[in-house]
């Protein structure tokens, strides 16, 4: 018979709390739900109006509201239960994602809908995110598998990256983009059952008698101090910054890849973004292996610098396979800095600090996204789209020259 310490012994350290466990069940569900819609949403923008701009509108619609709004769900996060509050968040997820279902199966779906309801699921996500990344210390007791949490997490939403999109193609080719924003919409009831279904110890929380813009703007201001001159986490949500802005919008001009470039269609979409998927599984997997912190910030330096390299073979290529393997480049790459610096970060970080110098990454991260989006799709409609991803590579490659953390890490 196996003993129980010879189980542990084998057993990846997050997995041995009963909350993660929760957690990644329902959370892998309903990230595919997340990018069978991510998917559905820019096919269908290109389908009805064939702009780039418009993809790029549509990208900083639904991502703008984590740079502006993130600060307030950090300052929230540090003084709430997150856990009942990651019960709303997704609870209003879910409708936003059932309203876009009904108004695209009835036929009634026009752009401005779109960017309306992708607005309204940006509010939702500037609050869900930095409460989603702060509550896995919560999740997770010991200290010492936080990182392992971390990288599971990132394996599991480039799980999810590799399975939604291929299935989003294969489902908007057959019957359309509206079952893709329904099985999204129902797939939220997983998640919201595994945050009811935990059992979370008390912790303590920012003491305040009552919400005022001074409390709030005082609270988060003290964190931003925080960060700002930490010598560590300064640096790494610098480069977090330009990566965003400049390499993450090939995301919303791909439609234009798969169909004008490449001559195919949503399974191209799919295909492409499925290998983006496999590139970041792979580096999930490996970080998720790992035991300790020391090294991460190396890679940190070097992962820009491939995904740099790999935008810049994707805008040149006319292949589709050659575009696959460049997908899966950038995939690896920028899941090996996004998901180190994560990992660091919230190492590093004081827990009574923990939500709002996480809703300052998601602002480095989610809310410098839809600027690049926005600047990307008037640029690409000036220059064209190859031109545009190239020189986003080319910045990628530069912010990497310049990095630098001031201790071993």
């Amino acid at each position: 018979m196996v003993q129980p310490a010879v189980i542990r012994k084998f057993t990846l350290p997050a997995f041995q709390f009963r909350n993660y466990r929760l957690f990644f069940t329902g959370q892998g569900i309903s990230l595919i739900g997340t990018w069978m819609t991510r998917i559905a949403t820019i096919w269908l923008v290109y389908h009805l109006s064939h702009s780039a701009f418009l993809l790029g509108a549509v990208g900083f619609a639904s991502q703008i509201p984590s740079f502006l709004l993130a600060p307030i769900g950090g300052v929230l996060g540090d003084r709430y239960n997150r856990q009942r509050a990651l019960v709303l968040t997704q609870g209003l997820g879910m409708v936003q994602s059932l309203a876009l279902a009904g108004l695209t199966l009835s036929g009634m779906i026009q752009i401005w809908h779109i960017l309306v309801l992708s607005l309204v699921q940006g509010c939702i996500n500037a609050f869900d995110a930095p409460l989603r990344q702060a509550f896995v210390s919560e999740m997770v007791e010991d200290r010492a598998a936080l990182p392992n949490a971390i990288a599971l997490n990132s394996s599991l939403f480039n799980g999810a990256r590799l399975v939604g999109p291929a299935i989003a193609g294969l489902i908007i080719t057959a019957t359309g983009a509206g079952y893709c924003f329904l099985i999204d919409g129902l797939s939220y009831i997983p998640v919201i059952a595994a945050f009811l279904a935990m059992r979370i110890k008390p912790r303590a929380t920012l003491k305040s008698d009552s919400i005022s813009l001074t409390s709030l703007y005082r609270q988060f201001w003290e964190g931003f101090e925080y960060t700002r001159n930490h010598p560590a986490i300064r640096p790494i949500l610098g480069l977090v910054a330009i990566v965003s802005f400049m390499g993450m919008p090939y995301l919303a001009l791909a439609p234009i890849f798969a169909d004008e470039i490449l001559q195919g269609g949503a399974p191209t979409l799919g295909l492409l973004m499925s290998a983006a998927g496999v590139g970041a599984l792979m580096a999930g997997a490996y970080l998720s292996l790992r035991r300790q912190i020391t090294g991460l910030g190396r890679l940190i330096g070097i992962a820009p610098a491939v995904m740099g390299l790999g935008l810049i073979g994707f805008s040149a290529s006319r292949i589709v396979w050659f575009s696959t393997v460049m997908m899966a480049v950038v995939g690896f790459s920028f899941l090996l800095q996004f998901a180190s610096s994560n990992t660091i970060v919230q190492t590093l970080v004081e827990d009574d600090k923990r939500g709002r110098v996480m809703s300052l990454y998601i602002m480095s991260f989610m809310g410098m996204v839809p600027l690049g989006n926005l600047a990307a799709g008037i640029l690409a409609s000036w220059i064209g789209a190859p031109m545009t991803i190239a020189i986003g590579g080319v910045f990628c490659i530069l912010g990497a020259t310049r990095f630098r953390l001031p201790q071993r890490l």
